[in-house]
């Protein structure tokens, strides 16, 4: 059917293709593109499509059906689930030559057990956590080394296990702070012992890796085998902090306006009266809210470009419509476009965050799947996905 002009994100391909260059270029090394939660709300079909073209080496995300996802894209590259798969799912594992993180002595005998059982080899990458405190063999201080290997060693030759990588996670490399500075340090400083040590005892990994959008390109000497960027591949910067010059925003959230009404002095707007007119004002009730992916908590500070015009936000945001101030927008109309947040926009996905006080991240995931993507390159639309046909 004939696309439907109501909510929609429109991704730029050609920004992602661009912001994969220059990531590659500073770091140097190897890229695997993260691309969970749907390439961070982008789409993960089209993303990874326009990704290993490019020549990505390979591809993060974080579970098993996020990777068959891509799988079933046509994606033929390697794939790294980041996090926990059900053991008992090791044929699938093996049968879609899937990488799995091993973070506990616990989860691989699970894993071996299955693995055997089913007459499969999984390929795995070991984690470690060297102060990141989530998934991993633990290892926090020089002291722990010894013990730490001595844990790890026993289960990189278990039976159905292909232990290929090691990895490790930063929790602080987008922060300046001299002491986030000389914990990230550390965290390298502990897995280079950790790998090397490893090593010398004659388990050698094909696949070292531990830089994510931050490190890339901050510390670009630490890239080893591949670097793991995400944020930074879809245009936002990784912090305030650490900047990355150049990276261009692929995604922007946009609607139409379905309403033009005026507003006497004195009459309010939504749920819950938080906004009163306090003199004439034009109004546009827009065709989005907060089940596409528009934050609740931008209500009453929300920017929405129309027509050139930073149009407010007035009263709080709806489930699936909005109202903003157009008094400023001249002519505006049923039909017109808005562009909620992102590039193009009044505010970027990073203001927009800022203001709900959360981060970019969070913002882009949240757009939802009732929301189509459109996506344009060179100018054109090449094609439309809705996950709702």
């Amino acid at each position: 059917m004939e696309r439907e002009k109501h909510c929609w994100a429109q991704v730029d391909l050609d920004a992602i293709r661009h912001n994969f260059q220059l990531v590659k270029k500073a770091s140097g090394g190897n890229i695997c593109a993260v691309v969970k939660a749907d390439a961070y709300g982008h789409g993960d079909a089209a993303v990874t499509r326009v990704l290993e073209a490019e020549g990505a080496f390979a591809f993060g995300v974080s579970c098993l059906a996020e990777a068959l996802s891509l799988r079933r894209a046509g994606v033929s590259r390697p794939v790294l689930i980041l996090g926990h798969t059900q053991p008992d799912h090791a044929a699938l594992l093996a049968e879609n030559h899937l990488w799995q993180t091993v973070y506990s002595a616990e989860y691989a005998q699970a894993l071996s057990a299955a693995a055997t059982a089913a007459g499969v080899k999984v390929e795995c990458h070991l984690k470690l956590d060297t102060g990141m405190g989530r998934l991993g063999f633990g290892l926090r201080c020089p002291e722990d080394l010894e013990s730490c290997v001595a844990e790890v060693l026993p289960y990189l030759s278990l039976p159905g296990l292909a232990f290929t990588g090691v990895f490790m996670h930063f929790a602080v490399a987008d922060s300046l702070d001299d002491g986030d500075i000389a914990y990230t340090h550390q965290q390298y400083r502990l897995f280079r012992l950790a790998v090397d040590r490893l090593e010398a005892l004659g388990h050698s990994f094909q696949v070292v890796h531990c830089c994510n959008s931050a490190a890339s390109f901050t510390h670009p000497e630490w890239k080893e085998d591949m670097v793991r960027p995400g944020i930074v591949l879809y245009g936002c910067q990784p912090s305030d902090d650490t900047t990355l010059p150049g990276l261009q925003p692929a995604l922007s959230l946009r609607t139409v306006v379905t309403q033009v009404k005026a507003l006497q002095p004195g009459q309010s707007v939504s749920y819950g009266r938080t906004f009163t007119a306090p003199h004439a004002m034009t109004v546009a009730v827009l065709a989005a809210g907060y089940a596409d992916g528009y934050p609740r908590s931008l209500s009453g500070q929300g920017l929405v470009l129309i027509r050139g015009v930073a149009c407010p936000v007035l009263g709080r945001v709806c489930m699936d419509q909005m109202m903003v101030d157009v008094s400023a927008a001249s002519g505006v109309a049923r039909g017109d476009e808005a562009v909620l947040f992102g590039a193009g926009g009044a505010q970027s996905a990073a203001q927009a965050a800022a203001l709900c006080g959360t981060i970019p991240y969070e913002l882009l995931c949240r757009v939802s799947r009732r929301v189509p993507r459109l996506y344009v390159q060179q100018g054109k639309t090449p094609f439309f996905a809705n996950y709702l046909e």
